[in-house]
């Protein structure tokens, strides 16, 4: 017979997952509202509903975060996806090789939505280059994004909630490396099976154009003025294009207005060049980081004073603004609108669908659909929206890297790492210290640290620990096993790791991975004594089972990242993933009895 504390906890569990399934309610809300009504009820005391926001995986996980934005802030992510790209050919099956092993292993230290974003444009270029669907890449990139979270405890929050759950059973926990062996095999089978047949279960679909257009790094061209004494002076342009290949292409290269076509790639910089460029709006808005190097058109028109130019190009300062159909720009030269008089902004850069440039971008005439990269004051900016003129005013979304500090963000994060790998800090603690530490180095700013927690992530969790302290309180997962235990009796350990990691990839396709682990995982370390297994593994198979299970596309945000790009399917998910998922949990359950032994 249930008592009073445990009906309304399972009344609790049931609105909560009711409004998780239907999506009624954002996750977060669910989640602490369902805490306030376990303090209001007296099921849990506001001491034992509250620790979960000073828990281990809510530090880890703040921590985490600021790690990741250090690596995008500082542009170590963008060197490596730059470097994938060269590396990732042209070739179909190499190209897959590749993509699906960097997105695992970034995924490992960082967050794998994040990874899957940074790779679905890389993943589109090299589809475009070898002329094939980039739907035969961008499924097997978020596979190998959600699969590289396995390789190390802070991958994914629902690894840091079974820590959780283990210590408060009385279990040392897991190290931030004690799942790598079953992720390593996880990684290697899911290349392994997506060269061999896996990639003969893609679909070979072309998404329509408007998702197309999701895979272009859209260029702007742009003029760059070398500055007198300038590093870049005496560079060879070969040498100058090596150097920025990252940040722009060269297109022109202009000396007192002169074209110089000739011989080009061995003649030496000079002060007063002006080189027309073709750059991501990123790279357009880093040149004001870079010494020697400034915007032609400011430079010539811009504010004077001698101020320092990182002070001139703040992203408050720059806009997108769109030629309207029948606008008065439309088929006029560059240089024969007075921009500055007429808007109050000096143009930048111009971005076009099609076509190529070359000379002056004054001499370039404007067409319909073009879209202007202007600076200006801010409250002129705010002004252009209503000009007829244009169709839209857009914000310039881009802001500089920190590229000098690169080398901190990628120490810190290796020393984040060795510090908890060695114990030498707890892992919270170790990623906590990281974080401070990338703030303290100016690998980004405090306001960009905070901007970068995820509060919706980080409430939610908190909010489900307390059902989990709940269920722990009310003796329902006493309960639970006890009614589990005899039903698997009969089995080996490793059909009752099978089936406890197929309970994780079941529920994970209603529910978020650290939702499941939080419902189930309590209960699964119950059922490991009575069972003679180790908790560890019983609650690593039902964490993996809950991250790694690939069924579809809703079981995992980075699917839907991937799903209109690749112009796939709902069953797509399914006929790719269900083979696969299936050999991960064979591979789970083996691993984890050879990493944690049936006690029998």
């Amino acid at each position: 017979m249930l008592n009073p504390p445990q009906i309304i906890c399972l009344v609790v569990i049931g609105v909560v997952l009711l409004l998780l399934i239907t999506e009624w309610m954002r996750s977060d809300l669910v989640a602490l509202g369902a805490l306030v009504v376990l303090i209001g009820s007296g099921v849990l005391t506001p001491e034992q509903a509250l620790k979960g926001f000073g828990s281990e995986p809510v530090v880890a996980v703040i921590g985490a975060f600021v790690l990741s934005a250090a690596v995008v802030n500082t542009g170590l992510a963008e060197r490596f996806g730059s470097w994938v790209t060269r590396v990732a050919g042209t070739r179909m099956v190499w190209g897959l090789l590749v993509l699906m092993l960097a997105a695992a292993l970034l995924s490992a230290l960082t967050h794998h939505l994040l990874i899957t974003a940074l790779m679905v444009p890389i993943a589109g270029t090299v589809a475009a280059r070898g002329r094939f669907p980039a739907s035969r890449l961008l499924m097997p990139v978020s596979l190998a994004a959600s699969i590289g979270t396995t390789l190390t405890l802070i991958g994914a929050p629902a690894f840091l909630v079974a820590d959780h759950v283990l210590q408060e059973a009385g279990r040392e926990g897991f190290g931030i490396f004690s799942l790598t062996p079953i992720g390593m095999a996880l990684v290697g089978c899911s290349l392994i099976y997506m060269v061999l047949p896996g990639r003969w279960l893609l679909p070979d679909r072309v998404a329509g154009e408007s998702s197309a257009t999701r895979f272009a790094l859209e260029d702007y061209y742009t003029e760059i003025l070398i500055l007198d004494g300038a590093p870049q002076v005496g560079l060879t342009l070969a040498a100058l294009a090596e150097r920025y290949r990252n940040r722009f292409d060269v297109v022109d290269w202009l000396r007192g207005g002169d074209p110089i076509r000739h011989g080009r790639e061995d003649r030496a910089i000079e002060a007063g060049d002006v080189l027309l460029v073709r750059s991501t709006p990123q790279g357009l808005a880093d040149i004001a980081d870079e010494k020697g190097l400034a915007l032609h058109a400011v430079a010539k028109y811009g504010e004077s004073g001698g101020g320092e130019t990182a002070e001139q190009f703040g992203d408050e300062r720059l806009a997108q603004l769109v030629i309207a159909p029948r606008s008065y720009l439309s088929g006029r030269a560059l240089g024969e609108v007075d921009f500055r008089e007429r808007y109050g902004v000096i143009v930048v850069g111009l971005w076009r669908r099609d076509g190529w440039m070359r000379g002056e971008l004054s001499d370039v005439r404007l067409q319909p659909g073009d879209t202007l990269v202007v600076w200006g004051e801010p409250r002129q900016l705010d002004t252009l929206a209503s000009q007829r003129e244009f169709l839209m005013a857009l914000p310039f979304r881009a802001r500089r890297l920190r590229r000098s500090r690169v080398w901190w963000a990628l120490g810190i994060l290796a020393a984040s790492v060795v510090c908890a790998a060695t114990e030498l800090l707890p892992v919270h603690v170790a990623f906590l210290s990281g974080a401070i530490g990338v703030v303290m180095a100016r690998c980004l700013s405090a306001e960009e640290a905070y901007a970068a927690l995820e509060l919706r992530v980080i409430a939610f969790i908190a909010g489900a620990l307390a059902l989990g302290a709940a269920l722990e309180q009310t003796g329902l997962t006493t309960l639970a096993a006890a009614h589990f235990v005899p039903l698997l009796d009969g089995f080996s350990p490793f059909w009752i790791l099978l089936l406890v990691f197929s309970a994780g990839a079941i529920v994970t396709q209603v529910l978020s991975d650290a939702a499941t682990v939080v419902l189930l995982a309590p209960i699964v370390a119950r059922m490991a004594e009575p069972l003679q297994l180790q908790p560890e593994a019983l609650v690593a198979s039902l964490a993996i089972g809950a991250v790694a299970a690939f069924l579809t596309p809703l079981g995992h945000h980075g699917n839907l990242l991937v799903y209109v790009p690749g112009g796939y399917r709902f069953g797509d998910f399914f006929r790719v993933g269900a083979p696969l998922t299936v050999l991960f949990a064979f591979i789970t359950a083996f691993v984890s009895l050879w990493l944690w032994p049936a006690v029998r």
